[in-house]
């Protein structure tokens, strides 16, 4: 297997210790009822850690994944010709190894985002582009719209993502020349949307949960979601026809497919599952021969898989993320908690957000096997209305379709929603809940029920979104 250089981008000193929360709060927007997100949850964080029940070999093959999970990869590796960052950990980081965005302001002050090192790393020529800034989440960008020659906007879709950085410029790149894409003209033309890296802490549960569950699920309380406006339907992988439930659209089939992916967009580094440099590049930037990551034949054990077999297995035996009432700024009772848990289901969140689902018998361990996995959501896509629409469509998830985010783990993220413009400076999770409601959203009908609570009914159910 091929050296890499290996930078723990993630790891922070003492980061299972207690740590103080930086100035969350002085931010917080509140609503009309003075009700406000108490902010990220301080105190032990209670995620990226391996399911209790692996064997010893297992947990071989679980420590080997995350270590090539932080690895930093060079061009020689496989990194570029374009790419949105150069480690995994890099984009999931918060609030631990296998989360979502960092930020250097907030608990526990993993940042700056790390696209901004990654773009000039070894002399590279990158421009920072205007919607990467060092305390905001980490992105992707598409475009849902193919830009005509003319430089107008046509409506043949595109829905790709186009990579922020190109590896030009850099020492290793040797003649390779490429220009990033005109991101300023593409929000000019209305045609940029963003994506932020989902969790991935127990993620092989969410693998194991079996499609007839999912099914059986999305038929209970009929009568009550089609009096909400409640719709969801699956996602189907376009080759077995199973539900498909990674991504934002739910658009991933299994976790391999998920890293796989996720390496070839987001690194440039081509795998055994995409074989293929991406986009039409020259000669000159196709550096190495492909696939640049793959079974390694001359190694032993745990090392002998590829790097994405080595990033899917991280993931699956990752546990899933520990709910607590310790940690949330201004120290709310627990009466307060439960009281908003009971209020979630009142107000009918829990008509998409299930609070648990059943996994299926796992032959890999008892960790996965017929658990309740309490991940709050029901892995199907839904109309969220025009608000949130990104206008790209990926399998049978619609231009406003989204999968059901799960909520466990909520507690200690920064940002909020697909494209993470919810944040600590516009009102957190707060805003998130807000965003829900536009036109045509399925979540109209409970959003408006959350808009009828009391202050401190509201002030509760936020205060118990911060537990999990």
């Amino acid at each position: 297997m091929e050296t890499k250089t290996k930078v723990m981008v993630c790891l922070v000193s003492g980061i299972f210790a207690t740590i103080a929360i930086t100035a969350l709060v002085r931010a917080q927007q509140t609503s009309p009822g003075g009700a406000h997100d108490p902010g990220v949850r301080a105190g032990t964080v209670n995620a990226g850690k391996p399911l209790s029940t692996l064997s010893p070999n297992q947990l071989l093959f679980f420590t080997d994944g995350q270590a090539r999970f932080q690895e930093t990869d060079e061009v020689a590796n496989g990194l570029g010709p374009t790419f949105n960052s150069n480690s995994c950990s890099s984009c999931h980081a918060q609030p631990a190894v296998g989360g979502t965005s960092p930020a250097t302001a907030q608990y526990p002050n993993i940042g700056p985002n790390p696209q901004i090192e990654a773009a000039t790393v070894n002399g590279g020529t990158n421009t920072i582009p205007f919607f990467i800034t060092p305390d905001g989440p980490v992105r992707e960008a598409r475009f849902p719209f193919v830009v005509n020659p003319n430089g107008s906007l046509s409506r043949t879709p595109d829905g790709g993502v186009h990579a922020l950085f190109t590896i030009s410029g850099r020492s290793d790149a040797g003649g390779c020349a490429l220009v990033q894409p005109n991101f300023r003209q593409m929000e000019q033309l209305n045609n940029l949307i963003f994506r932020i890296p989902t969790p991935v802490y127990g993620a092989g549960l969410i693998e194991n949960i079996a499609d007839a569950t999912i099914f059986a699920n999305m038929n209970t309380n009929r009568a009550l979601k089609q009096h909400l406006g409640i719709s969801g339907h699956p996602n189907y992988s376009g080759n077995d026809g199973s539900i498909s439930r990674f991504g934002w659209k739910a658009q991933n089939k299994s976790l391999e497919v998920f890293a796989g992916e996720a390496y070839n967009v987001e690194m440039g580094v081509t795998n055994e599952l995409f074989t293929n440099e991406r986009g039409a590049v020259s000669a000159s930037c196709q550096i190495n021969p492909t696939p640049e990551d793959s079974t390694n034949f001359d190694e032993t054990g745990q090392q002998i898989p590829s790097d994405v077999v080595g990033f899917a297995m991280f993931m699956r035996f990752l546990a899933p993320p520990t709910a607590s009432t310790q940690g949330i700024p201004g120290n709310p009772p627990a009466s307060s908690i439960q009281n908003g848990q009971a209020i979630f289901s009142q107000i009918h969140c829990d008509t998409c957000h299930t609070p648990v689902l059943q996994t299926a018998a796992s032959k890999l361990t008892p960790g996965l096997s017929n658990q309740n996995a309490a991940l709050y959501s029901d892995l199907l896509v839904h109309n969220m209305g025009s608000g949130l629409a990104d206008n790209v469509s990926q399998g049978s998830a619609g231009l406003d379709e989204f999968r059901t985010a799960p909520l466990w783990g909520l507690g200690q993220r920064i940002f909020f929603l697909h494209d993470g413009r919810s944040t600590p400076a516009n009102g957190g999770l707060l805003n998130a809940i807000q965003q829900h409601a536009s036109s045509g959203s399925e979540a109209n009908a409970v959003i408006s029920n959350f808009n009828n609570l009391t202050a401190q009914q509201k002030q509760d159910l936020l205060n118990f979104l911060r537990s999990l």
